[in-house]
């Protein structure tokens, strides 16, 4: 699992740190397809996201959101380097209610999908994601949704055709409409 989702992860981390060093704080008050958060609230949510599931690698608590600050590349990196200890992808995480830790991997790998895409369509900039990872968090969709809904995590479903590229069908499963423009 490790060795499948790590690279994964590093991939996303990087994509997503670039896009969000490009973002000028002019575009911070853009709405986002994550309609409780702004361009600002988004990053600030990826930063606290960074820092969660680097103390849950670890073992460590759960943390509670804290203001922006800025430093997303600098959090995501220390995400990584928790995330690189083999012993980060064993038993569960009490902090996060008992889950396995490879869920918790997936969950980061989804925000930061997710939120990386919500980013690019706020603001027009480009955000590739390669197949492999697309069909990765397809099918940990097609699982999770359903929990993810009844959290608050995903939104409802948004219908999206079976012949669609991985991608946009992962959007649709935690609420995303793929087609969405500011």
């Amino acid at each position: 699992m490790r060795e499948e989702l790590l690279p994964m992860l590093r991939g996303a981390a990087q994509r997503t740190a670039d896009l969000v060093t490009s973002i000028p704080e002019e575009e911070f008050g853009r709405p986002t397809p994550c309609q409780e958060f702004d361009v600002r609230g988004l990053i600030n949510h990826l930063e606290w996201g960074a820092s969660l599931f680097e103390s849950v690698a670890g073992g460590g608590g759960f943390l509670p959101p804290k203001e922006y600050t800025g430093d997303f590349p600098e959090r995501v990196e220390r995400m990584l380097i928790a995330w690189d200890k083999p012993e980060s992808w064993e038993g569960v995480s009490e902090a996060m209610g008992g889950l396995p830790r490879t869920v918790l991997a997936h969950m980061a790998l989804t925000d930061l999908v997710a939120h990386g895409w919500d980013l690019s369509r706020a603001t027009g900039r480009g955000y590739e994601v390669e197949e492999a990872t697309a069909a990765r968090l397809l099918a940990f969709a097609k699982d999770m949704a359903p929990i993810g809904r009844a959290r608050g995590a995903f939104g409802e479903e948004v219908a999206v055709p079976e012949d669609a590229p991985a991608l946009e069908r992962f959007l649709g499963l935690i609420g995303r409409d793929p087609a969405w423009r500011p």
